[in-house]
């Protein structure tokens, strides 16, 4: 069935573009919030007397019904419709008769999907908030667990200065919280109610668009038709933050990669969350760490391939447009597993104390300490610099380290300074990082709750941003 024939010399134009333009596998999706569109536009039709009283209930019963069997029974193996919507209508008219042609009153099938597919973003974007969150919760639960644990805190790849392993943790959870907030961002721009703009001028009936607009739970009517049913800036906006926090995902699993890795060996990664070779006995491989980051491929794929799409694309509406459906699931299907499962990888993990606090203590990374006590005796942190770096250039040459560092050593390259005032050990070099975002333990401790806090704050707004789709 097709809602266009009429135009058309032939009920079964062209089969193979037919197939090629069909959208009925993707629509099956958001059938549900599908129907609650439309049960929202029968019910203002009945409001406004667009049509009768009698006729909008005869409308909205006969889609809960085909909602009902949708949930029950799925779909049929009939990929004869073009889109959900002729669907819908198909089974429409089968239970309540020539009526069910009055749904489309008021209405075009540009406003329609637009206001559709809205529903489902807006449903999508706290999926994802959600998945989010709960990682942000395992990250804190390591974060508690694991809050006096020394860890090396590293530049290119080296070891540069010793932190506590929670004060990394909740690096990501800072990036997570800007996930959360591009994730809002998308969510108050797919906000926003198009029906009532009809195919891309408005409509000529008496309708009242936040009649409508309530019912589906939006909280604004877009104010331009042209602009409503051509505008997919909350498909973007969605991926971009889905595609955000991928890339955050592949910097954080990159980070276990390394740190399980045996010239490292910082921490074991459980054997739920690892495989094996099918030829060397011996191997873990961290393949769900690798596969997160592989995902991000796909994701900046999938993202760079819509805004493509929409790059040249003419007012209103172009059948191009259907793309963000695929768009969106594909987004979906990658990334909610991989934060789930990465999820499950974090709060299994084991951390190698002793081994961290080894690495840690190793590479000089206390060397900017020793700056810093020197910088105390009134000299300038570029002469301390110089003078520690040479220092270290010395022990290197000895193959020795800044524990082996002797108060006649100190004493010729700094005459004058106090070698009993000198801590270079990783407590206390970690114990002196007090400023606002530094590592100190008082910090971390007052960081991890001020998230929890936020956290438990973000997870009630989410709450209620569950679509309605019951109408």
């Amino acid at each position: 069935m097709t809602t266009w024939g009429g135009r058309f010399s032939s009920d079964n134009p062209g089969t193979e573009a037919r197939a090629f333009t069909s959208s009925f596998r993707l629509d099956q999706r958001f059938y549900r919030e599908s129907i609650a569109g439309s049960i929202a536009h029968a019910s203002m039709l009945g409001h406004t007397n667009i049509i009768t009283g009698d006729e909008s209930e005869s409308l909205m019963a006969g889609l809960r019904k085909i909602r009902s069997e949708l949930d029950s029974d799925g779909f049929p193996n009939d990929y004869s419709h073009e889109d959900i919507y002729a669907f819908i209508e198909d089974k429409l008219h089968k239970l309540v008769g020539p009526v069910a042609g009055k749904l489309h009153t008021a209405r075009s099938r540009n406003d329609q999907v637009a206001t559709d597919f809205r529903l489902y973003v807006k449903g999508g974007i706290a999926r994802l908030a959600s998945e989010i969150n709960q990682m942000r919760t395992v990250l804190l639960t390591v974060a508690d667990r694991e809050v006096q644990t020394v860890f090396p805190g590293m530049t290119h790849l080296q070891v540069a200065q010793p932190i506590l392993l929670p004060h990394l943790l909740l690096a990501y959870e800072q990036m997570l919280k800007r996930d959360l907030q591009l994730a809002n961002h998308a969510y108050l721009t797919a906000d926003v109610s198009p029906l009532g703009s009809g195919a891309l001028a408005g409509v000529p009936y008496p309708i009242d668009s936040e009649i409508s607009a309530k019912l589906l739970g939006f909280s604004q009517v877009s104010r331009n038709s042209l602009d409503a049913v051509s505008d997919r800036d909350f498909v973007t906006q969605f991926l971009f933050a889905a595609t955000m926090t991928s890339i955050h995902l592949s910097k954080f699993a990159e980070e276990i990669i390394i740190w399980n890795s045996q010239p490292y060996s910082l921490v074991s990664i459980h054997d739920s969350y690892a495989t094996g070779s099918s030829i060397m006995p011996q191997k873990k491989n961290p393949d769900v760490a690798e596969l997160t980051r592989a995902k991000t491929g796909t994701m900046i794929g999938i993202m760079s391939g819509f805004l493509s799409v929409l790059k040249g694309l003419p007012l209103a509406y172009n059948l191009d447009l259907q793309e963000d459906k695929e768009a969106v699931f594909r987004t979906e299907d990658t990334l909610l597993p991989a934060i789930k499962t990465f999820s499950g990888m974090l709060s299994t993990l084991t951390i190698n104390h002793e081994q961290a606090r080894k690495v840690a203590e190793s590479g000089f990374s206390t060397a900017t300490d020793l700056a810093d006590a020197l910088v105390q005796t009134g000299m300038t942190f570029r002469k301390a610099h110089e003078t520690v770096g040479e220092i270290v250039h010395h022990l290197e040459s000895k193959n020795e380290s800044l524990d082996s560092l002797s108060a006649d050593t100190l004493a010729s390259f700094a005459p004058g300074v106090n070698y009993e005032t000198i801590r270079l050990d990783t407590k206390s070099s970690i114990d002196s990082r007090r400023s606002y975002s530094g590592t100190a333990q008082v910090n971390v401790t007052l960081q991890i709750e001020e998230a929890k806090s936020h956290l438990a704050e973000n997870r009630q707004l989410w709450g209620k941003r569950s679509p309605n789709l019951d109408l």
